[in-house]
């Protein structure tokens, strides 16, 4: 089961992550209620390493700078960032707070989307570094949002490019500035 598809790293089926509780059953009125046990530090410790390994090279990508990138998981100390990412890439036993592996899982959701909606990766980080006018960045780059420092930010830019990837609301690309629209000329009946 799902936990509501609001942050894929923990979305983990019992197959993909063994002893992993997921959304309870319904209680007698019909509520479910999250089970909690999921966020064992057993369960977060399998994906620290590995999801900071990750956030680093999605960062690199991006081009952020160590204080962006701290912003990014919550602004913890500096040495505690440097210890994480050291920790991380050598392989090593890190378990990181639920927050930083929300956080983190927004940046993957965040990549994911853009690799969708982009032809290249190149074009992905562009999108976020140029200035927007969707309302949520009032005209102001994505990335701006995603390094302000707080959760809700990281989640605002992966809600639009979620909802981009559903045909909402986009700005045009190349493809789209060309297209003309079908009129009833077009349409073959035979």
């Amino acid at each position: 089961m799902s936990n509501f598809g609001l942050y894929p790293i923990l979305d983990k089926t019992e197959d993909e992550v063994p002893h992993a509780a997921q959304v309870a059953p319904p209680v007698p009125d019909g509520r479910r209620i999250l089970d909690v046990s999921r966020f064992e530090p057993t369960i977060r410790r399998r994906m620290s390493a590995p999801g900071m390994r990750t956030f680093l090279a999605i960062a690199d990508l991006w081009g952020l700078s160590e204080e962006q990138r701290r912003l990014v998981l919550g602004l913890p100390a500096r040495s505690t960032f440097h210890n994480w990412a050291r920790t991380a890439r050598e392989h090593g036993e890190l378990t990181l707070d639920l927050d930083v592996l929300i956080r983190i899982s927004a940046v993957l959701g965040i990549h994911q989307g853009l690799m969708i909606l982009h032809e290249t990766e190149r074009e992905g980080v562009e999108w976020l570094r140029r200035p927007h006018g969707a309302a949520v960045f009032g005209g102001k780059p994505p990335l701006d949002l995603v390094t302000c420092g707080t959760q809700d930010g990281l989640m605002a830019v992966r809600r639009f490019l979620d909802a981009a990837r559903g045909g909402i609301y986009m700005e045009p690309n190349e493809t789209d500035r060309d297209f003309r629209p079908y009129t009833d000329a077009d349409i073959v009946f035979r």
